[in-house]
């Protein structure tokens, strides 16, 4: 079954706003990874020292829906504007699932970031649509490494 999520955008704050969302909804983390264990050897891959610590991808299960973020640094961030920094996500159960609402969502919109295997193991695609809303759309694979 294909889900949509919320997924926030922080100016380095990230971390500090989803321990206090915990504490606000209860649980637990699924998922929490810093731009310090991207593959540093991958071009792709480089932040500034200064933000190895900051969150690449935090992930708190609320009921039935996931709330997601991550700090915005560097080329892997966009300029965070307070009021848009957020992205409707959604999680699909194929491939071929990712790829049709990606390329309906994409028409007259534009490519953020086009569909792709990721090394954290989703195949993953951002856009933004033709009403100006920014989307990502995954399917974990559980497979790591970009795909080309």
């Amino acid at each position: 079954m294909t889900t949509i999520n919320t997924y926030l955008t922080f100016k380095g704050n990230c971390e500090e706003a989803f321990l206090f969302y915990k504490k606000t909804f209860g649980g637990e983390f699924t998922h929490i990874g810093r731009f310090k264990e991207m593959p540093a050897d991958d071009p792709d891959c480089q932040v500034e020292e200064e933000d190895h610590d900051k969150i690449m991808h935090v992930s708190l299960p609320i009921g039935n829906t996931v709330l997601m973020g991550s700090d915005a640094v560097g080329a892997w961030g966009k300029a965070v504007i307070i009021g848009s920094n957020f992205s409707v996500s959604i999680h699909t159960d194929s491939i071929e699932e990712a790829d049709r609402l990606f390329n309906i969502l994409a028409t007259n919109g534009k490519e953020v970031l086009p569909m792709n295997q990721t090394f954290w193991g989703s195949y993953f695609g951002m856009l933004t649509d033709q009403f100006g809303i920014q989307w990502m759309v995954s399917f974990d694979t559980g497979k790591t490494g970009a795909k080309n």
